[in-house]
């Protein structure tokens, strides 16, 4: 009887399981996504008159040099990880995050032209055709209309138009990134190349001997001084970095390491809308404390010391914001009071930066800050100190943006005042770095919401 009943079950089984088979369909596709535009994923910062007024301007110089085209390099655009960051002169005079692009300024025909790529390989795959619908670049209008620009023409005829610029012996300018005649490249097995340097390269190698103007000093001259807009944006993210070193003193105690510090500032940063640090952010404690960043970054570990009271501890930090940056310094002692010995050096150092904030002014001149900053310092104390410019450096969009040493300041100009002090025979360094921007009358300290006083700096120690 089992046998009979399994026999039945594998007959009834079989039974159901053979069905009539339906002739086979092609499978429909899925929805195709949207190609990608442009606009869709960004916008300019500023209003389309302040990127031409800046083309403009840099035209008007160019033009009374005798240049006939300006050529800027844009960044490549692979990312490796990190998000896109477009070359500082590009963004200026366009504002556009276009990658493997150059913008040509034809500066006696007056108009802008950006050599693009026809689409953007990074929005397309054969693959995976869903996830990256593809995104036009010189085929779409759209981008030159809205950035003002008059001409977008495929980047694959830049090299055609620039062997016809030099054949018919145009005047052409690059920024080198530096003062100094172009004439040539150093060429090494490793070598750490920006774009203009690469452009260079390229150039040089297609058509030997051809003659290039260095664009830097014009660069410099209108960079320096800043717009209203980017006043704003510099107000923004110094604000926000302030904030960021208040929390993260809050913190400083013995037992905590320097990279818990870092963690602590850079989480503020990104809650407060920042998309990148401007350089690694500089946390630095006891002995670290004697070796400036290059010295200190030569080793993946060797920046994250656990502090000790009777330490100090210096911030050299900044971060981004909308392609603008802040870099601002201060010392605090890790067991939350100064010695005698490091108040008394702090307080030399805030001394000699409060004599070059006192002589900003419209007319002075950078070498002139420099001549009041090492008077002001005491004659032996003048060899631990490591700054040399006018102790400080012109900020924007870097944390070094193009300056000329022997400019006359302006009204809009920002720059950083950073008397740093390394004494090794004490074993003390203290710093302080503030932002300075040039008004008509005087000086403004951007930084001026942070505490400078070393009892008002121990007062945020250890307060989390």
């Amino acid at each position: 009887m089992r046998r009979a009943h399994l026999g039945t079950i594998v007959i009834l089984l079989a039974a159901v399981c053979v069905v009539p088979l339906k002739p086979a369909t092609a499978q429909q596709p899925a929805t195709a996504t949207p190609e990608q535009r442009f606009f869709d994923w960004t916008e300019l910062e500023h209003d389309l008159a302040v990127y031409e007024n800046r083309r403009q301007l840099m035209a008007q110089t160019l033009y009374e040099q005798g240049v006939d085209y300006f050529m800027v390099p844009s960044a490549h655009g692979r990312s490796h990880g990190t998000t896109f960051r477009q070359t500082n002169d590009f963004m200026y005079f366009t504002g556009l995050e276009l990658p493997h692009s150059v913008l040509v300024m034809d500066v006696k025909g007056e108009r802008s032209i950006i050599y693009a790529p026809r689409r953007d390989s990074r929005f397309e795959s054969a693959s995976r055709a869903n996830d990256f619908p593809g995104r036009p670049l010189a085929d779409d209008p759209k981008i030159g209309l809205m950035a003002g620009i008059s001409e977008l023409q495929p980047y694959t005829d830049f090299e055609g138009v620039l062997a016809s610029w030099i054949g018919e012996d145009r005047r052409l300018s690059i920024n080198l990134g530096r003062p100094g005649m172009i004439s040539s490249v150093e060429k090494d097995f490793i070598m750490d190349w920006n774009p203009a340097m690469t452009m260079l390269s390229r150039i040089l190698e297609l058509h030997p001997g051809v003659t290039l103007e260095n664009a830097y000093d014009a660069i410099a001259r209108l960079r320096m001084v800043k717009s209203p807009e980017e006043i704003d944006l510099l107000r923004r993210v110094i604000s926000l970095t302030e904030q960021a070193i208040q929390h993260a003193a809050g913190f400083v105690r013995e037992g905590v390491d320097e990279r818990m510090l870092e963690a602590e500032l850079e989480a503020v940063y990104k809650r407060g809308g920042a998309q990148r640090l401007s350089f690694s952010s500089i946390i630095k404690s006891g002995p670290n404390s004697l070796w400036p960043w290059r010295i200190l970054a030569a080793h993946h570990d060797r920046r994250n010391r656990q502090m000790n009271d009777g330490d100090l501890v210096i911030f050299d930090v900044g971060t981004e914001l909308n392609y603008y940056i802040s870099d601002v310094g201060r010392t605090f002692p890790v067991s939350g009071s100064f010695t005698a010995q490091q108040t008394e050096k702090l307080s030399m150092i805030t001394a000699v930066s409060d004599a070059v904030i006192a002589a900003v002014r419209p007319g002075t001149t950078l070498s002139q800050l420099l001549q009041i900053a090492v008077a002001a310092t005491p004659e032996n104390e003048r060899q631990y100190m490591q700054t040399g410019s006018f102790f400080g450096h012109h900020i924007g969009m870097t944390a070094g943006d193009p300056s000329l040493i022997g400019a006359t300041l302006e009204s809009g100009m920002v720059f950083t005042i950073e008397p740093w002090y390394y004494n090794h025979h004490d074993e003390i360094s203290v710093f302080i770095e503030d932002v300075i921007l040039v008004t008509e009358s005087g000086a403004q300290v951007l930084t001026s919401a942070l505490p400078r006083d070393p009892e008002e700096l121990a007062a945020l120690v250890g307060k989390r």
